[in-house]
């Protein structure tokens, strides 16, 4: 069939109209006002350069299609290598990799230990704010900051291992900790019959040479929910004779044996996707008691407190993504003849996204600086971050879901498309 030159010119049907162009290319610092003016508020104006340095990677183009890739190609469990051997290894995609190598390079994982200046809770509260690329590796990087303080519990244990939590090297390799130049620190409490009520637990923990603190014990018992499987050591609690305890557990040995961490398998979850939450069961696995034994909970709280902190933070940044998203579509879409932040009820929504949003990062950086003076001794402080570190995890993170919803309303339909 021929094409004659009276024929009608055919329909464009793929010319994209009205939508927003990529949100890349931003400085996620310099962009974000409360955040910049909380930095300077809340003591950590210092650290204003480092925010800028990595507010402008996180806008990139790159780390933000790094944080895409991590989440699309979730970890993978390879519990066997193909002649049958056991050896309880996950996969990540590179990106996962480069999104934890750079965030370990910029001391997320350790700011506030090696900064000697006020402030450094806070510094590090900004920054890790805005490397909000991907939730699922500010896990790991959230854990390893957080053992610090739990771990001085044990002064000969944090003399062999802080130096290399403080490091700003990367390395995902398991092998021994001596040969590394730097390690990631997990935790594991939960257990499929208490949950959070880690009093409950089962797991049992016999002492190998003499019990008491430092002391070397052998653990045995299953976890429901290790965070970040692949890191280089846990604290775990146990039982031990004088009571639940807490221990730091090596997946590698000091003589290079693995140790008996056996991973069942990792989470199926709806979020935090890139991180490899699992599902863990030790063998006669060989730890090392961290405090007196019998005082588990009370060693490891200092960690989970640390944790609950960057729940805050991970949150307050979730909100501010969500404002981000919601106010750059709304600047580039029209329907009924306006531009959809020139229509009154749209507006309104926006602003009801931005005032939470504010406030949820004014929270997070005035917890920040509670958790600095609290070092620096006010005792005032320390009953201030005690109380305001639960109100804030309970409520920013439970509001987090509900504002994200509603910056997914602003998006319609694009909002719900994978």
């Amino acid at each position: 069939m021929s094409v004659t030159a009276s024929s009608p010119r055919p329909e464009r049907t793929h010319e994209v109209l009205n939508q927003p162009p990529p949100l890349v290319g931003q400085n996620a610092y310099l962009s974000n006002r409360p955040l910049r003016e909380a930095l300077t508020r809340e003591g950590a104006a210092w650290a204003e350069e480092r925010a800028v340095e990595l507010g402008g990677l996180a806008g990139s183009e790159e780390a933000i299609g790094w944080g895409f890739e991590a989440n699309e190609q979730p970890p993978r469990l390879r519990a066997y290598d193909r002649y049958g051997n056991r050896i309880d290894e996950i996969e990540y995609h590179p990106s996962y990799h480069r999104l934890m190598e750079t965030a370990v390079a910029h001391e997320l994982h350790c700011l506030p230990w090696r900064e000697q200046r006020s402030g450094a809770h806070a510094a590090r509260a900004a920054l890790f704010m805005v490397w909000n690329v991907d939730a699922g590796h500010g896990c790991p990087i959230s854990m390893t900051c957080s053992v610090v303080p739990a771990l001085r519990a044990q002064p000969e244990l944090a003399e062999e291992w802080e130096p290399l939590i403080l490091s700003t090297h990367y390395d995902p390799r398991l092998v021994p900790a001596a040969e590394k130049r730097g390690v990631i620190v997990g935790m594991a409490m939960t257990e499929r019959q208490g949950g959070s009520d880690v009093r409950t637990n089962t797991t049992t923990a016999r002492a190998l040479n003499g019990a008491g603190p430092g002391a070397e014990y052998e653990i045995t018992g299953h976890k429901w929910f290790c965070s970040a499987a692949m890191s280089d050591a846990f604290l775990v609690l146990a039982q031990a004779e004088e009571g639940l305890s807490c221990f730091l557990l090596p997946r590698v040995l000091p003589d290079g044996t693995r140790n008996g961490f056996h991973i069942e398998r990792v989470k199926d979850k709806l979020g935090n996707r890139s991180n490899a939450s699992s599902e863990v069961e030790l063998e006669a696995a060989h730890a090392w008691a961290v405090g007196e034994p019998g005082r588990g909970v009370q060693t490891i709280i200092e960690m989970v407190n640390h944790t609950r902190l960057d729940c805050v933070l991970g949150a307050a940044a979730g909100m501010r993504y969500g404002v981000e998203q919601a106010t750059w579509h709304a600047a580039h879409r029209s329907a009924f003849g306006r531009r959809l932040d020139e229509q009154p009820l749209m507006r309104n929504v926006l602003a009801d996204l931005c005032l939470e949003s504010e406030a949820a990062t004014a929270t997070a950086m005035r917890l920040g600086r509670a958790y600095d003076e609290a070092i620096a001794g006010e005792e005032e402080a320390k009953h201030f971050k005690r109380i305001a570190t639960a109100v804030a995890k309970y409520w920013i993170c439970k509001r987090w879901p509900t504002h994200a919803a509603e910056a997914l309303e602003c998006l319609g339909g694009n909002g719900y498309a994978e």
